[in-house]
């Protein structure tokens, strides 16, 4: 047990970093080809921070553990929003007013999430996630695609740089790492879902969630501490909408998935609506409802474990 606890630490450590080489690298590549800098932003970072889930889900699916891939989709987004942006929200309430990001960007992006969210409760509510309804979120993600895309065109810079012909090198070294660590962290976690007894969904929503959103969660820290929100909140909402459109499409793809219980979608629609008041209440309001949504994310997690055996 220790020595796959170390391997599913190493995978974890693997997937942050592997991700942070991937992101410098794809970034600096597509800024040497012209690309502008606010549709790197919008596309590039927000893949490159979702692409731990990508991987960790794609690989569960891949080798019939539909449970973690499931569980960690839906535990990353619920942690993007109540764990991660409401911990910044709760360090620093004027983040959002202070990003300088525009109110109909975050309005626009945020009705994006949310309609991504119903689309995937939706299809959820049948019971089952199957081929035809990987298709559907895949069909729509590239329709919302192609709105940030066109809404990037339109945004302000990102703070990117070009690091020449190394960022080849970042690139495949960041996938190589994240490839790795995504089969680690799997492993890893099916053994201690085995070990424990522990559904493997329960372990994909709370451990391996936690890991794979790291890159947003280190990104959002330090844009609160630094006052350059507007990259971070944009992140978390097309990490939200790239985790249950492609990452989520993807996995169905190769194996469907049984939804086992809707109190979980149910959970990730609330936790959706309510990012509202953190992106457009007071500041004043804004601490007590971080305060409150980490309280309900704790609850959650104590939830799942403690119902995890009904599941």
């Amino acid at each position: 047990m220790i020595v796959t606890a170390i391997m599913f630490i190493v995978g974890l450590a693997l997937l942050v970093k592997g991700a942070d080489l991937f992101v410098g690298g794809g970034s600096g590549l597509a800024l040497r080809h012209r690309i502008s800098p606010a549709l790197i932003g919008s596309t590039i970072i927000a893949f490159g921070t979702s692409l731990p889930e990508l991987v960790v889900s794609t690989n569960a699916a891949a080798t019939g553990n539909t449970g973690i891939a499931l569980g960690n989709v839906i535990g990353s987004n619920i942690a993007n929003i109540a764990l991660i942006l409401a911990l910044c929200t709760l360090i620093r309430p004027d983040m959002v007013a202070m990003s300088g990001a525009s109110r109909s960007s975050l309005v626009r992006n945020t009705v994006l999430m949310l309609v991504a969210t119903v689309a995937f409760a939706l299809l959820a509510a049948r019971g089952t996630l199957d081929a035809l309804a990987g298709a559907l979120l895949l069909i729509l993600f590239v329709v919302i695609l192609y709105l940030l895309i066109r809404e990037g065109r339109e945004e302000g810079d990102v703070d990117i740089k070009s690091h020449g012909w190394t960022d080849i090198l970042y690139i495949g070294l960041g996938l190589a790492a994240v490839i790795i660590g995504a089969q680690l962290v799997v492993d890893g976690a099916v053994t201690l879902a085995e070990a424990f007894g522990i559904p493997a969904f329960v372990i994909g929503v709370s451990i391996v969630a936690v890991g794979t959103s790291l890159p947003e969660l280190a990104t959002s820290l330090v844009a609160a501490v630094r006052d350059e929100g507007a990259i971070s909140i944009g992140n978390i909402l097309g990490s939200n909408i790239f985790n249950l459109l492609l990452v989520l499409g993807v996995s169905l793809l190769l194996a469907p998935v049984t939804v086992g219980s809707l109190v979980d979608i149910a959970v990730v629609v609330l936790f959706s609506i309510a990012i509202l008041p953190l992106l457009f209440a007071r500041p004043s309001v804004v601490r007590g409802w971080s305060a409150l949504l980490l309280l309900g994310y704790a609850a959650y997690i104590a939830w799942s474990f403690g119902a995890g055996p009904i599941r």
